[in-house]
């Protein structure tokens, strides 16, 4: 097991910090429709002292119709410049949810060369319940910066990729949706997206992984991986992206290398929509 403070940061130690010179918190809050939330408005209203927010559908790749996908290097630094942020500074990332969006974020930073990336374990639910002062006037513009992106491409993976990982077995996909979802017992919700999983892909939904907006601990995570070969290459995949990123943290916590990590960025809105790509049901 790896130390925790590693990957997330207290919110005790995150409230000491505020308004250091080197030190960026990130409001990455995003939400699925169906949980009816807002967070551009939710982050207008109230804010950790001093974030900036982070929208994942716009610092996203725009010349495709898959959702939130990675933009290219160039266009990140340009994006995160603009909010103020270098490679070097201390980023701390946080979301409305406690351990929903978050984990992306963090690894989108890290993906693109940010050397020092944690998470509010907690997240905001946390830091409101325990009193902790929040912004609630309108924010104030960042002074851009220069970030210089170090893009660590074998960390993320397409449809080709994956096809041919399944075809030769080099590594095991690891789903985070629903079991129902994985299993195709329930309807995808984006439309024209085929229910079931990839031949060989194994479940591992988010949610066991998580237990009241924080990580979960390190007998519930081993629990949660019981059916998946730890030891092999993995790739992480869901929905859109998003929450195959809290598989991957928790894979990290428990001491997997990430050098033996991949994530697939088009993830189920890819694959099972493709044409020609296997799709199966049940277990």
């Amino acid at each position: 097991m790896t130390d925790r403070s590693a990957f997330f940061v207290s919110t005790e130690d995150l409230a000491a910090a505020l308004g250091a010179p080197d030190l960026v918190v990130v409001d990455a809050s995003w939400y699925l429709p169906a949980m009816k939330r807002d967070a551009a408005a939710e982050y207008a209203a109230a804010r950790i002292p001093g974030a900036v927010r982070f929208d994942l559908d716009a610092i996203a790749d725009h010349a495709t119709t898959l959702p939130h996908m990675l933009p290219s290097p160039e266009a990140f630094a340009a994006a995160v410049g603009a909010l103020g942020i270098t490679e070097t500074s201390r980023i701390v990332v946080y979301d409305g949810a406690g351990l929903f969006s978050a984990p992306r974020v963090w690894w989108t930073f890290r993906l693109f060369g940010a050397t020092d990336v944690r998470i509010l374990d907690g997240g905001l639910p946390k830091w409101k319940a325990e009193g902790r002062p929040l912004d609630t006037v309108p924010p104030a513009a960042p002074a851009p910066r220069l970030f210089r992106p170090a893009f660590d491409a074998p960390r993320v993976v397409d449809l080709a990729s994956v096809a041919a990982i399944l075809a030769d077995g080099s590594a095991t996909v690891v789903d985070a949706r629903p079991g129902e979802r994985f299993r195709g017992e329930a309807a995808e919700p984006r439309p024209g997206v085929r229910a079931g999983h990839m031949p060989g892909a194994r479940s591992v939904p988010a949610a066991s992984v998580v237990a009241d907006g924080r990580l979960a601990d390190e007998r519930a995570l081993r629990a949660a991986f019981a059916g998946v070969d730890t030891d092999r290459p993995l790739v992480t995949s869901c929905g859109s992206g998003v929450t195959a990123a809290i598989l991957w943290l928790a894979l990290e916590t428990l001491g997997v290398p990430r050098d033996r990590l991949a994530l697939y960025d088009g993830s189920w809105s890819e694959w099972g929509a493709a044409e020609g790509t296997p799709v199966v049901t049940g277990e």
